[in-house]
Parts: structure tokens; C-alpha cells; sequence
């Protein structure tokens, strides 16, 4: 029988290999992770290039409106952050009885931030006219102290977890509806507002697109760290915030009560409306506002219904995980392309946009009911985000047209809570439906022609419209 050195040197060239494997897989490993890193770098250096040269263009640089654009991609990347901090995966983990009632919970939770906006922080924020900055600023600096108490309480079982949470959605909600108010006052000459505010998003979009893989990263150490990170992101927003140019403060020309009554300015009814600080809606935002919510309503119909229909009754050949990433990757090429369309075409008619925008839905939902499979439902998926992208770039260049000043922010903040009662119904249909693909189709395509027939049949659409402001 050989002795223990023998079988030591009879192991040992083993064991040299298993070390020699070790290593290289090591090595290997190293080069590939470093690979990773150049190619996201650079990446990442080409799409801020690439964002700051089409923030500049057209005269941007000089009116004020790159400073925005650039803010809006701070915004989005630290709002991604505090996004991927509190995520949850536990959808596909549990029953599915169980997780429409929490679906349904979580559908009436979203109401509460637009609950706060539009009543309390809109009127707040329109008193602010004289100073937008500083209410910009105090969204930021807001979220900046919420996300740190955060920080410290997301890995316990604090009381702060859920009202700190609340707050920075309130704070994110009120900074959209101040910065679509302020960005008209710094809107360089021969830019259209469909424009500017599709420049806006695709900032917002190049924000996500870097911030995201930094924020993954911190939340693998910890959802504290990834909190920290937007903590950051927040204070050097509010820094760039009260640095934004002097015309976000101005409001010269804009008093302008009384130019959708047909009053002039020195009329009693002018002078009531300016007491009060409140006007009537006008026709060519309640006509835009209404074509909003049909595609806003199928958004979150699809959302739901998909959700749980794909779990249920996948489509031979295709695992239920890889059928919604599939529709919700097409929603997001849809609201990318419809971006990039609104912030490349010079001249975009709001009403003609929404209102084709509702049919194209109408007919998309039409052909997936017809012909249910995986190429109808990426299509429905694309077409509903590109409609309701430039459903909503039409509808808030409509506001910042056609709203005054003096109450601008409000009706931005009552038009998003609109949008967001509209998806939440949607979203409660798609819920309470049985999992049945051509019934659920069906409905979508029945309540689309529906409310694309109450929308262009409303008089709203026939009343005469207020000269364009701003263009």
C-alpha cells in the first residue's frame, strides 16, 4: 500500500489544477466584468454627450430651456433610483387570488400622491409665479431629506418607511407639474412646446438609461446604499434648481386672465376671475384631456389584464415571463419612438395628434381581439405607448398654450390626476375581467370606440378655441 507521501503527491497535481482553473476562471471573470464597465462607460459618456447637444440645439442653450431639459435627466435618474430601492419581485411568487388583492390595494395607494398635488400643492405651487425656482428647488430639497430618512429606515421596521415613501412620490409629482408650468417662459423663439416637452422626456429617458445600472449595482450592497446615491442626485438638483436662468422667475406677458373668456383685461369679470385666481377650462384642453384618458385607461388595462392572462394562459412555446416582457419592451420601443417623434417633427397639431392617437388604440385593440397571439399583442403593446406618448406631449403643450399662468400649475397638477383615475379604472377593469384573451380584447376595443365617439362627438370639440400663445 503506498504511504501518505505518495498519496500526497498523487493529489497534489490535482489540486494545482483545481487552483490553476480557479485562477484563470478568475482572471477571466476580472477581464469580462472590466469589459462590461468600459463598454457602460463609454456608453454612458455617448448618451450624455449626445443628450447635452440635443438639449442645445435650436437656440435651448441660450433661452434657458437646456438648463431644464438637464434638470428633467437629474429628476428621472434619481427618482429611478428610489424606484429600484423599494422595488418588490414577489408577483410571480405568490397566488394569484392573493396578488390581485394586493394589485387592487396598490392600485387605490397610487391616487394618493395626485390626491395631495392637485387640491393642496397645485394652488401652493401657482402662487409661486414670482418664484419658480425656489418651488422647483423645494421639490428637491424635499425628496433629498425624505430619501435619507429613508435610507435609515428601509432596512427596518420604521414608521417613516411608508409616509417618507409617500412624501417623495407627492415631491416627484409636484416637481413635474411646477417644471411643465415653468418650461413656456424659457422656450427659445421657433420652438414648439410639443417639442421642448418631448426633449424634456428624452432626457428624462437618458437619465434612466445611466442611472439605472449605478442604482442596481448600490442595491445589490444594500437599498440603503441605492437610497444614499438618490440622496445625492437630490441635492445636486436643488443646487442647479435655484442656478436656473433669471426668465423662470419672470412672468412678463403672461397675466393673461380673461383671454379665454373673450373679456378684456379691465372687465369686471376679468378682475373677479383674477381675484379669485381660478378660469374655466378651456375648450381645447377639455377636448385634449379627454382623448388623454383613453389612451391612459388602455394603459392600465394592459398592464393588469396581461399580467395575470399571461400567468394563466401563456401562448404555446412561450414562458409567461418572457410573453410580458415582450409586450411591456414593446410599450416601451412605442413610448421611445413617440419621444423621439415629438422632439424631432417641427410642427405637431395637438388636436390631431390625440385624436389620432384614440383610434390607432381603438384599432390596434381591434386587431388583437381578432387575431390574439404574440405578434398582435407586441403590436397593441407598441401602439399603446406611442399613443399615449404623444397623447400627453399634445395635451401638456395644450395647457402651456392655452391655460394663464396664474393658475397653470394647478391645471397641470388636476390634469395628471385625471390621467391617473383613468389608469387606475383601466386598471381595476383588467382586474375584475376573467382571464379570457378575445373577452378581454374585446372589451378594450368596445370601450375605445366608445369613448373615441363620446370624445369627438363632445361639444367641447365644436366650441370656438382661443387664439395659440407661444405656438
Amino acid at each position: 500500500m503506498p504511504d501518505d507521501t505518495e498519496r500526497r503527491t498523487a493529489v497534489d497535481p490535482e489540486r494545482r489544477t483545481a487552483k490553476d482553473s480557479m485562477a484563470t476562471g478568475a482572471r477571466v471573470t476580472g477581464r469580462g466584468f472590466a469589459s462590461v464597465a468600459r463598454g457602460t462607460g463609454r456608453f454612458s459618456r455617448f448618451a450624455f454627450r449626445s443628450a447635452r447637444r440635443a438639449a442645445a440645439a435650436e437656440g435651448a442653450d441660450t433661452s434657458g430651456l437646456s438648463r431644464i431639459i438637464e434638470l428633467g435627466a437629474l429628476n428621472a435618474a434619481a427618482d429611478a433610483a428610489v424606484a429600484i430601492s423599494l422595488a418588490g419581485t414577489l408577483f410571480f411568487q405568490i397566488p394569484t387570488g392573493q396578488a390581485r388583492g394586493q394589485v387592487s390595494l396598490f392600485l387605490a395607494l397610487t391616487l394618493l400622491p395626485f390626491a395631495i398635488v392637485a387640491p393642496l400643492i397645485g394652488p401652493v405651487l401657482d402662487r409661486f409665479s414670482h418664484g419658480r425656482r425656489w418651488a422647483i428647488a423645494a421639490t428637491m430639497a424635499a425628496r433629498a431629506f425624505l430619501v435619507w430618512a429613508l435610507a435609515g429606515s428601509v432596512d427596518s421596521d420604521s414608521l417613516w418607511l411608508f409616509p417618507a415613501a409617500l412624501g417623495v412620490l407627492v415631491g416627484s409629482k409636484a416637481y413635474n407639474v411646477a417644471r411643465a408650468a415653468a418650461l413656456p417662459r424659457v422656450l427659445p423663439e421657433g420652438l414648439t412646446l410639443v417639442t421642448a416637452n418631448a426633449r424634456t422626456s428624452m432626457a428624462g429617458m437618458v437619465g434612466v438609461v445611466i442611472s439605472a445600472p449605478i442604482a442596481v449595482g448600490l442595491a445589490a450592497i444594500g437599498p440603503a446604499w441605492c437610497l444614499r446615491y438618490a440622496f445625492v442626485l437630490f441635492v445636486v438638483g436643488t443646487i442647479m434648481s435655484i442656478r436656473l436662468p433669471s426668465r423662470v422667475d419672470s412672468t412678463q406677458g403672461e397675466d393673461n386672465i380673461g383671454f379665454l373668456t373673450g373679456e378684456s383685461p379691465d372687465s369686471p369679470e376679468t378682475s373677479r376671475a383674477r381675484g379669485r385666481g381660478t378660469i374655466r377650462i378651456p375648450p381645447s384642453m377639455s377636448f385634449a384631456l379627454r382623448a388623454n384618458c383613453g389612451p391612459r385607461w388602455l394603459s392600465g388595462f394592459l398592464t393588469l389584464f396581461m399580467a395575470f392572462l399571461l400567468r394563466d394562459h401563456p401562448i404555446d412555446g412561450y414562458s409567461p415571463q418572457f410573453l410580458l416582457a415582450a409586450v411591456i419592451g414593446s410599450a416601451g420601443l412605442g413610448n421611445f419612438v413617440g419621444i423621439a417623434a415629438g422632439s424631432v417633427f417641427k410642427r405637431v397639431n395637438p388636436k390631431v395628434a390625440v385624436v389620432l392617437a384614440m383610434l390607432a388604440d381603438a384599432a390596434a385593440a381591434i386587431l388583437a381581439a381578432v387575431s390574439y397571439g404574440l405578434f398582435t399583442l407586441c403590436l397593441l403593446g407598441f401602439v399603446a405607448g406611442l399613443a399615449q406618448c404623444l397623447a400627453k406631449l399634445s395635451l401638456d403643450s395644450t395647457i402651456q398654450r392655452d391655460v394663464p399662468e396664474r393658475v397653470r400649475t394647478s391645471a397641470f397638477a388636476r390634469s395628471d390626476t385625471t390621467l391617473q383615475l383613468a389608469w387606475v379604472v383601466g386598471g381595476f377593469v383588467g382586474l375584475a375581467l376573467p382571464a379570457n384573451p378575445r373577452a378581454g380584447m374585446i372589451t378594450a376595443a368596445v370601450v375605445l370606440v366608445a369613448w373615441s365617439l363620446f370624445v369627438l362627438a363632445s361639444p367641447s370639440r365644436r366650441a370656438p378655441e382661443p387664439k395659440a400663445v407661444g405656438a
